[in-house]
């Protein structure tokens, strides 16, 4: 598993730097599915591919399968013109999960592009707290102003600040359970 969060975190990084994520579709499930595809191609059979299973996790049950074609229109649907409209279509998104693993990395890049593309701003992830976005995330269905005012208070306009992005992504992954290397240990 430790060598799937490696290769996959490498293949994040070469998203941004071979340009393919300018080919994304920003805001979309298509965009989503593309971004996971990316980061895991060869790592796992489902990469891309909208799950087929119900699942959960501590205790929560993410969206129904059988329904996640006419939820994930739903969502795509929703509106984007603000903060607030995309921070919501993110919980949104999240409570759907429609993959059966990776799902927060690939919801981080989406939501980043997303921000990006609508109000020229990305969230600089280095600074957000690890706890206290997870339990943002897990409050978010009932309530996501915890989770706006995290992002926010960590939004930046230096959108294509490659060390803001890289960094955003290692944090990402830290988020997930994988550590972060020091800066000595990367080639």
């Amino acid at each position: 598993m430790k060598n799937v969060g490696k290769k996959s975190l490498e293949k994040a990084f070469s998203l941004f730097d071979t340009g393919a994520i300018d080919q994304i579709d920003i805001g979309t499930s298509k965009g989503l599915q593309q971004i996971h595809k990316y980061l895991f191609d060869g790592l796992y059979d489902f990469a891309g591919k909208v799950r087929t299973q119900n699942i959960s996790k501590d205790g929560f049950r993410f969206a129904t399968a059988l329904y996640l074609k006419e939820i994930l229109q739903k969502v795509e649907q929703m509106p984007e013109n603000t903060f607030e409209e995309i921070i919501e279509k993110y919980v949104e998104m999240n409570i759907v999960h429609p993959f059966m693993e990776g799902n927060g990395r690939t919801m981080r890049i989406w939501l980043d592009m997303l921000l990006k593309k609508r109000l020229k701003k990305v969230v600089n992830w280095q600074f957000v707290d690890k706890t206290l976005y997870l339990q943002a995330m897990e409050r978010s269905p009932i309530n996501d102003l915890e989770l706006r005012m995290l992002l926010v208070a960590n939004l930046t306009e230096d959108i294509n600040n490659r060390e803001i992005i890289f960094k955003g992504i290692e944090q990402s992954y830290y988020y997930e359970g994988y550590e972060k290397e020091n800066d000595d240990e990367k080639s």
